[in-house]
Parts: structure tokens; C-alpha cells; sequence
């Protein structure tokens, strides 16, 4: 279903928080559930996964995440603050101790000067704290913006689980 890169990054997901006795969650949003569809391709996952947040609208963002409107106001939806709060949010509303946070433009559209299509910020925490990291992909396609989104979500989780 995913390439095999991607279900390897998953599967050491999973072993590494069932080794430590953690629950994960996901906040996604251009990435739509594939950072959780890819954890929950791995035979396991249902003992680390807690849940995944699609949250695609400001509204869901605040709502579900309880990301604060005026800061999704004062930065936009894909900004650093915004991924730290989605991550920061996610193990509060899933109770779960590791979570992962996408939020970028996969394009085609939507992308402008100051944050061109390819644009994702990523944040994760765990036990090894909260981190972020912001990507530029470029124009790469909407497809290949994603999965490329999806490895890169799933490595900062690990990292953050596994330190």
C-alpha cells in the first residue's frame, strides 16, 4: 500500500512505542491521514495507536487540536506555532504520550511568495520533547509532496519516542 520506505519508518514506530509502553497520535492535515493509515498498516499498531486527527479547516484545528484561533490568525495555518501547538494539542486530547503534526501546502494551488506550494512544517513530541522542522519540497507534485511528508513525519515521531 505504501512504499516500502514509509512502512518500514512505520513499523519502527510502532515497535519502538510498544517497546516503551507508548501511545502515539497524529494532527494532519495536507498529509490527510496518512501518517496514521501508514501506522496502521503495521500488524500491532492497535495496541500504540491512539488516534489520528484529520484537521483540515482552521475550525477543526482550534476545535479538536485546541489550537488558538489568534494563532492561527496572526501566523496562518502553516507556520512553526501552529505545528508546535497541533503537536502540543494531539496527546492532550488522545491521551497519548507521542504525537506527530503535519501542516504545509502540497499544491498545486494555494501556495504564494512567502509560503510557496511545497511548504509543510512538521512538529513531534514524546519523552525526548517537542521539536520542530519545516521543509521545502518545492513544486514537486501534490503526491509526492505528501509521501515526502509522511516519511519526514514519521521519522521526527520515532525520534521523539525513541529518545
Amino acid at each position: 500500500m505504501f512504499p516500502d520506505d514509509i512502512e518500514s519508518l512505520a513499523r519502527r514506530v510502532v515497535e519502538t512505542a510498544t517497546a516503551r509502553g507508548l501511545t502515539v497520535a497524529a494532527a494532519e492535515s495536507c498529509t490527510g491521514g496518512l501518517v496514521t493509515g501508514a501506522l496502521t498498516v503495521v500488524a500491532g499498531s492497535s495496541a500504540v495507536v491512539e488516534r489520528g486527527f484529520v484537521t483540515y479547516s482552521n475550525a477543526a484545528k482550534s476545535e479538536m487540536l485546541g489550537v488558538p484561533a489568534d494563532l492561527i490568525d496572526r501566523n496562518g495555518a502553516v507556520s512553526e506555532p501552529v505545528a508546535r501547538a497541533r503537536a502540543d494539542g494531539a496527546p492532550a486530547r488522545a491521551a497519548a504520550r507521542g504525537s506527530g503534526a503535519v501542516t504545509g501546502i502540497a499544491g498545486p494551488g494555494g501556495g504564494s511568495a512567502d509560503k510557496p506550494v511545497g511548504l509543510v512544517h512538521f512538529a513531534a513530541a514524546g519523552p525526548g520533547g517537542l521539536v520542530h522542522v519545516e521543509h521545502r519540497f518545492g513544486d514537486i507534485g501534490r503526491e509526492a509532496v505528501r509521501l515526502d511528508s509522511v516519511r519526514v513525519a514519521l521519522g521526527l515521531l520515532l525520534d521523539r519516542i525513541g529518545a
